[in-house]
């Protein structure tokens, strides 16, 4: 113990050193950031070839092996146009977490860096993101033991169980949602404290739930959080942003969606969660018919799009980009005139 005690300021300080590397990292990064079918990939690859940069993906499920069509990763003309990272990287069985993944893009930023190029990152997954820009919250590690016996409880009796713990919590996180459930559970349980009450500690909260409606832009942040990246929100106007949803979902299937997720086998608990996965399931279990399979993925992914819509506009102050009001060389010159990364206020060199 008395070893273990003398190295502890050591510890503390090479997790300091190294927190300030990514804080320093992200300061040179450029993100791209918005819903699904927005056509923020394919922006990006653009950019990377006209700045001779690398694009760093931040999707939860692009990262994956194997289920190419259900994540609309991006197609072998786009990945030629600029070197791409973290994109089919990580085995279906194999569980990724907004740690793992701030670790490998980190890694990846760096070598990017190291080589003289500018770094682009590229996603919609706002809990990856602020993984990025904002660290997380030091939460405990997961119980096996506890995780089985949560696991093994029924949907509504976590949610009962929460609203006890952690009423605040439990009113933010989506019922249907079992994994956020089983983890702020594991977070009060473990700690003995609301995971409601943790969230203050974080840098800025990695969110156990979807971010509430909201109309407008958040107001802006503390200059110590708002200046740490630099970036651009790409949307659309609605109803041309659904139509492209479901065209890309009437094309997985043209291209072979079905047999893709018949072969995947045994996936994680993170990977059960994308959406099709479940629908086509179904589908090959005889559930639903095909009609009603492509209608339900296109619905569940529309409603994804605007939880995204909301979130980005909450949570981050990104520069926002209309790609409904821009040809595609309009938005590519326009990201370019915005992506210069800034010195944060205070932090200059002398």
């Amino acid at each position: 113990m008395a070893q273990l005690g003398a190295r502890l300021p050591i510890l503390f300080s090479v997790a300091a050193l190294y927190e300030r590397r990514i804080i320093w990292l992200m300061q040179r990064t450029f993100f791209i950031v918005g819903p699904t079918a927005s056509g923020k990939s394919e922006l990006a690859a653009n950019v990377a070839r006209e700045m001779h940069g690398e694009v760093v993906s931040a999707d939860a499920f692009q990262i994956y092996r194997g289920i190419n069509l259900l994540t609309a990763k991006p197609d072998a003309a786009t990945l030629a146009k600029a070197p791409h990272h973290l994109i089919g990287t990580t085995p279906l069985h194999q569980e990724m977490n907004a740690e793992k993944f701030r670790l490998a893009a980190s890694h990846a930023i760096d070598q990017i860096h190291s080589r003289g190029r500018p770094a682009i990152i590229v996603g919609g997954s706002g809990l990856y993101i602020k993984a990025l820009t904002h660290g997380l919250a030091r939460l405990p590690q997961v119980d096996p033991k506890l995780r089985a016996k949560l696991n093994a409880l029924s949907t509504d009796a976590l949610c009962s169980q929460l609203a006890d713990l952690d009423a605040e919590i439990a009113r933010k996180i989506d019922a249907k949602n079992r994994r956020r459930l089983v983890r702020a559970l594991e977070i009060c349980l473990t700690t003995g404290k609301r995971a409601s009450e943790q969230r203050t500690q974080w840098a800025v909260a990695a969110s156990l739930c979807e971010a509430r409606p909201a109309r407008v832009m958040a107001a802006p942040r503390r200059a110590s959080q708002s200046e740490a990246a630099t970036g651009v929100f790409a949307f659309r106007d609605r109803d041309e942003l659904y139509e492209r949803i479901n065209r890309r979902v009437e094309a997985m299937f043209a291209n072979g969606v079905i047999e893709e997720v018949r072969a995947a086998g045994a996936v994680t608990s993170t990977v059960s969660q994308m959406i099709g996965l479940r629908e086509i399931r179904e589908l090959l279990a005889g559930k639903i018919s095909i009609s009603q399979c492509v209608a339900a993925i296109q619905q569940a992914t529309r409603r994804y799009a605007k939880r995204q819509l909301t979130w980005f506009r909450r949570q981050t102050n990104f520069e926002p980009l209309n790609l409904s009001l821009l040809s595609h060389n309009e938005a590519v010159q326009w990201v370019m005139l915005h992506s210069e990364p800034r010195e944060p206020s205070g932090h200059r060199d002398d």
